[in-house]
């Protein structure tokens, strides 16, 4: 799904308030926290992920296989906070017109 410029910002205006609702844990990225990620983009299409490392390469490399393994797009990164989008049967979040 490619998003315009205009519907990643709403998408940002609107995950801006969110909390983080996945966070990485000492073991890394496992396929148990991929599964919680993409349940929790099914629930809610919209959301934030965790991140806590402070080697930067790392950060990067776990936050591109989260979005490769998921599906999701990624709107932003801000600090070790991750935003996801992917739009589910339902279509919860109302993307405006490109």
């Amino acid at each position: 799904m490619q998003l315009s410029n205009k519907q990643k910002q709403h998408l940002k205006n609107l995950a801006h308030s969110l909390k983080p609702l996945v966070q990485l844990g000492s073991n890394g990225l496992t396929e148990g926290v991929i599964a919680e990620i993409d349940n929790a983009l099914g629930h809610h299409e919209l959301i934030k992920v965790k991140v806590p490392t402070d080697d930067r390469e790392e950060k990067k490399l776990i936050m591109d296989a989260i979005v490769r393994e998921t599906g999701a797009e990624q709107i932003q990164v801000i600090g070790h906070t991750q935003v996801l989008f992917k739009q589910s049967d339902e279509k919860k979040v109302e993307l405006p017109k490109k």
